[in-house]
Order: structure tokens, then C-alpha cells, then sequence
């Protein structure tokens, strides 16, 4: 099984991460992964298909997506026109900290709209785009020359950026709908694995609700989704530990029988894999 998170520091003094103008070849991408950290990807140029969640994109010039934290999402750049994009990672703790009290701002307005509609592309008129470009610019050579303040400079164009993505989406503004038709079947088995996450599943029984071999039914979920069937279910139930184990005072064990594991040994080993922590320590810095 890949490794399905990325890794961050968590322990920065500042903990932003940026990617600027990096170009993105099929071979070279990386596996699915799976984060707690925000993330905001801005399209240069290519073109490739974009998993999130359950909503396909055909990713073009121009695009922007808001990946909220613990959300499977995987690309998969066109063989021949490759994507060339912007990624910044951020600590959602982090950027909203500076924004507490009597009329605190939230920041994070426009992921919890991603997350609640499961609408994950905005749609950017070309002043937007020239803003946005100038902003990724500016703080990358904030983080590359490292000037005295250059930490409180990074965050403040980071928390700029944020309301204006926020703007876009007030009332009035609609995030893009999907633009990728996907067949009924993967829907279908995608809202499956959902409902189904604490009970026994199996590659046999998801195929035969979609009339085909397991075989057939395995090559077909990965050459549309980019991602290996037991993989996702198996990073999908880790997510829902993730929110039990922030969201609710159940114990551990409560939490992976839940979450459809039959050993809390392989409970354990799964979340310390993909998570990069254990439950109980993972459940204290919540």
C-alpha cells in the first residue's frame, strides 16, 4: 500500500507550504494522499483529470480548487500536456489563530463551503487570476528570501488571499460544478463504501452490485479514480476515525469497530500509516 499522506512539519513556526509553478507528469505524481492541512491548487497551464471526494474535474488553465484538510483527492495529469500548477498547504489552527474575538473573521469560510456543498472549483475571471498569480509571487519570494517578518508577511497575504476566495464564493457566487461525467456505477459504489464504512465489505460484493467480474470492477474503479478499491476504503474508513476520534469522547476501540475494523492491532497499524500517528495521540492534539 502507498504511503496516502503527505508529510509536514508539523512543529514550524510556520506551517505554509508552496509549490510554485511545478509541473506535474503522470509518472511523476504522487499517490493519492490524504492530509489534515488545507490545500489551494491553481492551474498555469495542461491538463489532467482531478478526483475529490466523489467529483471528477477535467482540469484546465485557469482552474482553482480548495481541498479542505482529511479529504481524498488525487490527480492524474494528461500523458501529453502535463499541469503545470500552484499549491499551497496550509494549517487552518494556524491562519485563523490571529482571528479570535468579539468579531472574529473566519477564513476558512470558503472550504467549509467546498466541504458542504462538495463543490470544489471556483471560477476566476482573468483579474482574478492575474491577482492570484501576483499573490503566489509575492509569497514565494517571502519565503525564499527570508527577511526579518517574513513569517507575519507570508500569513497576512495568506489570510488575503482567503478573503478574497471567500468573496467569491458570498452570496450571489457559485462555486463550478463538476464538468467530468462519470459512469452511474462508480457513483454508485462510491456512496456504497460511504454508507457502508463500519460493516464488512468486500471487492466481490461491490462488483456484483455493478454486474461485473471483481477483476473488471478493480481496473475500471482505479482507471477512473486513479486509486486502488481496498486502499480507499481502507483510507476512507481512517478518515472517519479521524473525526470520531476529534468530534466524540468514544474510545478507541469504540472507534474501530465503527469504522469496520474486526482487530484493533490492524486498526492501529492502518492509522499509523496513512494518519502518521497513533489514534490515542492523534485524539489528545485534537
Amino acid at each position: 500500500m502507498h504511503p496516502m499522506r503527505k508529510q509536514f512539519a508539523a512543529n514550524d513556526a510556520l506551517p505554509v507550504e508552496l509549490a510554485l509553478r511545478r509541473t506535474k507528469h503522470l509518472q511523476a505524481e504522487l499517490p493519492d494522499h490524504l492530509h489534515d492541512w488545507l490545500e489551494i491548487i491553481y492551474v498555469h497551464g495542461g491538463t489532467g483529470s482531478f478526483f475529490i471526494h466523489h467529483t471528477f474535474y477535467e482540469m484546465q488553465a485557469g482552474d482553482l480548487y480548495l481541498i479542505p484538510g482529511n479529504t481524498i483527492h488525487k490527480t492524474l495529469p494528461h500523458p501529453d500536456e502535463p499541469l503545470t500548477s500552484s499549491v499551497v498547504f496550509f494549517s487552518g489552527q494556524y491562519v485563523q489563530a490571529s482571528s479570535i474575538g468579539l468579531d472574529a473573521y473566519s477564513f476558512l469560510q470558503c472550504f467549509d463551503s467546498a466541504r458542504t456543498t462538495r463543490s470544489y472549483r471556483l471560477a476566476l475571471l482573468p483579474e482574478d487570476r492575474a491577482r492570484l498569480e501576483g499573490m503566489f509571487d509575492e509569497m514565494h519570494q517571502e519565503l525564499a528570501a527570508r527577511e526579518p517578518g517574513y513569517r507575519q508577511a507570508v500569513l497576512l497575504q495568506l489570510q488575503t488571499l482567503l478573503l478574497h476566495l471567500n468573496r467569491k464564493i458570498s452570496p450571489g457566487a457559485a462555486n463550478v460544478p463538476a464538468n467530468f461525467s462519470r459512469p452511474s456505477w462508480l457513483q454508485n459504489a462510491l456512496i456504497e463504501i460511504d454508507v457502508r464504512l463500519g460493516e464488512d465489505m468486500s471487492l466481490p460484493a461491490l462488483a456484483s452490485q455493478a454486474s461485473m467480474s471483481p477483476s473488471y470492477f478493480s481496473r475500471l474503479f482505479k482507471q477512473h479514480t486513479g486509486l486502488n478499491v481496498t486502499e480507499y476504503v481502507i483510507a476512507k474508513r481512517i478518515m472517519r476515525a479521524k473525526e470520531l476520534l476529534a468530534d466524540t469522547d468514544r474510545t478507541v476501540a469504540e472507534i474501530a469497530a465503527a469504522c469496520g475494523f474486526d482487530s484493533l492491532p490492524h486498526f492501529y497499524r492502518m492509522f499509523k500509516k496513512i494518519a502518521g500517528d497513533t489514534p490515542a495521540h492523534y485524539k489528545r492534539k485534537q
